[in-house]
């Protein structure tokens, strides 16, 4: 019985020394997690505030258009464009502002921007779509 009740204790102390050491570690990485995810929330805020104070534009992609395919801003205005699929990925590259994404269905990706420059340019799916795939097009024009 003695015998039983010493291995018993030997079996926890050795597992216990097994455990602590983990145990320690998992402590620095949530210290650490959670060191970084205040820096995190704390430049969120500001991300978040500075987006809140955006013009947001809802684009939705389809086999083989975007809607709306024209949107026109005001040069030095900030926008969030809120991207979403209705059917599979696409692309959206905007190359005169040197902006790409993948458009996910059942996903919206939002890009935060403010154009710089005055024209009008032109965004397009840059993910093989099908047939209609060159076609797919839209213009962003930029005013004063």
């Amino acid at each position: 019985m003695k015998r039983k009740i010493r291995i018993a204790l030997i079996t926890v102390l050795l597992g216990g020394l097994t455990i602590i050491p983990l145990f320690d570690d998992k402590h620095a990485i949530a210290d650490a997690i959670n060191a970084g995810a205040k820096r995190i929330s704390h430049s969120s805020v500001k991300q978040a505030t500075s987006q809140s104070e955006a013009k947001v534009i809802r684009i939705s992609a389809k086999k083989f258009e975007f809607s709306p395919s024209t949107i026109t801003l005001k040069k030095g205005e900030s926008v969030v464009l809120e991207l979403s699929s209705e059917d599979r990925t696409h692309g959206f590259n905007l190359k005169d502002f040197e902006i790409r994404a993948d458009v996910k269905s059942s996903e919206v990706t939002r890009i935060h921007f403010t154009p710089g420059k005055t024209g009008s340019f032109t965004f397009s799916c840059d993910m093989y779509c099908g047939g209609g795939h060159p076609e797919m097009k839209g213009t962003l024009v930029v005013t004063d």
